[in-house]
């Protein structure tokens, strides 16, 4: 493989992993927003005169949110390092299927989860 291929494909690894960083970092952020979001609603009932309910379910979904910010880091790394090892050998990397899919179902399911929650509190 000729060496502007190698560096072509380091490169590349090298921004597919900053991506997972980056989404980590939102997905950290985002469930920040959103543990911090009952602190708002108790606020706005305090304001209004009314007794605040005590739900911690936006709390709960912020730390999941949080988690699966970790989750995406650490999978992030998992992928850029086999991929590294990959092009240093010359050989492929694919990603595993099965792996790929339960990352996709349990985004789908925490999304629905905290679609229920907003729906539920509006």
């Amino acid at each position: 493989m000729p060496e502007s291929n190698v560096t072509r494909d380091h490169l590349a690894n090298e921004r597919t992993f900053l991506a997972y960083v980056r989404t980590a970092l939102s997905l950290v952020a985002f469930g920040f927003v959103i543990a911090r979001f009952s602190v708002f609603l108790r606020t706005v009932d305090l304001m209004q005169h009314h007794q605040p309910a005590q739900t911690h379910a936006s709390v709960i979904f912020g730390i999941v949110m949080v988690f699966m910010g970790v989750v995406v880091s650490a999978f992030g790394l998992f992928r850029y390092k086999r991929q590294h090892d990959a092009i240093v050998v010359d050989g492929q990397a694919p990603l595993n299927v099965g792996v790929a899919a339960a990352v996709c179902a349990l985004l789908a399911i925490v999304g629905v989860a905290v679609m229920y929650e907003l729906y539920r509190i509006a």
